[in-house]
């Protein structure tokens, strides 16, 4: 075998191992394979009981994709905090991460899972619109528009 040949067989041995390397990196990433592809819909926020206090806000996310995501993070230029948390009969507890099921809803509603929002920059009114934006797992932020509604609002009714 000449030197050619062999510097020739190894150059291309190394760049085969180089491109399939490339090629599981890319398949095994997140954003390639089993896609979350995630929309908000019936956002609102009712109106704080106290003037500029702490406000819950209620949203549904939807994934129509095939891949199960997370909603990690949720933040708002209007107002200083936004947290996610999670209610049951007797308890409300902050949580870091709420998942979305792939083909499936995560629904942020009274009772359950939620938002807690504080440290408005303006004291909301009905009719006012917060802008939530909402980050997920996948690194996905979706901006959603959220209108303050009487505190006893109730979609549907």
């Amino acid at each position: 075998m000449s030197r050619r040949f062999r510097r020739s067989a190894l150059i291309g041995s190394g760049l085969a191992t180089v491109l399939v390397a490339g090629t599981v990196l890319v398949a095994c990433s997140p954003g390639t394979s089993g896609d979350s592809n995630v929309a908000v819909t019936g956002a609102y926020i009712p109106l704080p009981a106290t003037p500029g206090g702490m406000a819950a806000g209620y949203l549904t996310v939807q994934n129509i994709g095939s891949g199960a995501d997370q909603l990690v993070k949720v933040s708002s230029p209007g107002a200083k905090s936004v947290t996610m948390h999670r209610s049951t009969d007797t308890t409300m507890e902050e949580v870091g991460a709420l998942p979305v099921a792939a083909h499936g809803k995560l629904l942020l509603e009274r009772g359950g899972n939620h938002l807690m929002i504080m440290g408005w920059t303006k004291a909301p009114a009905v009719g006012d619109v917060l802008e939530l934006d909402l980050t997920f797992a996948r690194g996905r932020t979706i901006s959603v528009q959220a209108p303050v509604k009487p505190l006893t609002y109730r979609p549907g009714s």
